[in-house]
């Protein structure tokens, strides 16, 4: 599948006052039709199913373009629906780089269970998963990794986004069994087998594998320049899983207008 993460160019990353490495990613997106297009679909798909939009949108008299932008997609001006579409956007491009950059399974039922398209869904933000053995039995080296996405498009609301993602980062050891659980029953409620891969990893004690956390911050490029001095000060030693903590950065130009028009892309080509 085209899909966005192959605009992602990993640059020179940052070294901390604990020397831990920042990993620096620059979103170089282009006007390219083919490419959009397919990460439009991808993109609108999260929040609504091509299969079942029509079943949706009967008895609301509403185009698929209508209902998409009035009852499932984050609004576009009114407060807080930007900054709403800046964190669902963070959270899909990290799910992308996890899935398509490092190899992890990321099941993507979080945007579709959204009750209220102004909120962001709480939980934990992106999770993935690796098992090493091919017959499927459990391995020591089988992985669970839970992802904090923070962005910043328009405005810096703070010197250091990133500390803001290791913070709430440090949360998701305790939201952990929530979050697994309530994926599991989702997947379940779609009759996917995969929510037997996700068992699998509801049980640390007895079935241990290896746990990876990640902050990542998302910039506009503009704002990644402003706090590019306050990333060296990023502090991970307080984190719970600060041994298996990553952290990266991913910035781009201009992305709050290139994710207003990706919104616009998806409704319009549904």
């Amino acid at each position: 599948m085209l899909h966005i993460t192959q605009w992602l160019n990993q640059i020179a990353g940052i070294t901390t006052t604990e020397n831990r490495t920042i990993e620096v990613w620059n979103l170089n997106h282009q006007q390219n039709p083919t490419v959009l297009a397919a990460w439009a679909k991808h993109f609108r798909e999260h929040y609504c199913s091509d299969s079942i939009i029509d079943a949706l949108r009967a008895g609301t008299g509403l185009s698929r373009k209508d209902y998409l932008e009035q009852m499932i997609f984050p609004d576009p001006t009114t407060a807080p629906g930007p900054s709403i579409r800046a964190g669902d956007f963070g959270e899909l491009l990290v799910a992308d780089y996890l899935e398509f950059t490092l190899g992890y399974w990321v099941p993507r039922t979080k945007m579709e269970g959204k009750a209220i398209r102004n909120e962001s869904v709480k939980g934990c933000d992106i999770i993935g998963f690796k098992v090493v053995s091919e017959n499927n039995t459990d391995s020591p080296n089988d992985e669970l990794a839970i992802y904090e996405s923070k962005a910043s498009l328009s405005s810096a609301t703070e010197p250091n986004r990133l500390q803001t993602a290791v913070e709430h980062s440090a949360k998701d050891t305790l939201r952990k069994s929530e979050a697994l659980n309530f994926l599991k029953r989702r997947l379940i409620e779609k009759q996917d087998q995969m929510s037997q891969r996700v068992e699998r990893f509801q049980n640390p004690v007895e079935r241990p594998y290896l746990e990876t956390n990640g902050a990542v911050a998302i910039l506009s490029s503009n704002i990644f320049n402003k706090m590019a001095a306050n990333l060296p000060n990023t502090i991970g030693n307080n984190h719970p899983n600060d041994k298996r903590l990553r952290l990266l950065v991913i910035h781009g130009n201009d992305l709050m207008p290139f994710v207003h028009a990706l919104y616009t892309r998806a409704a319009n080509e549904a």
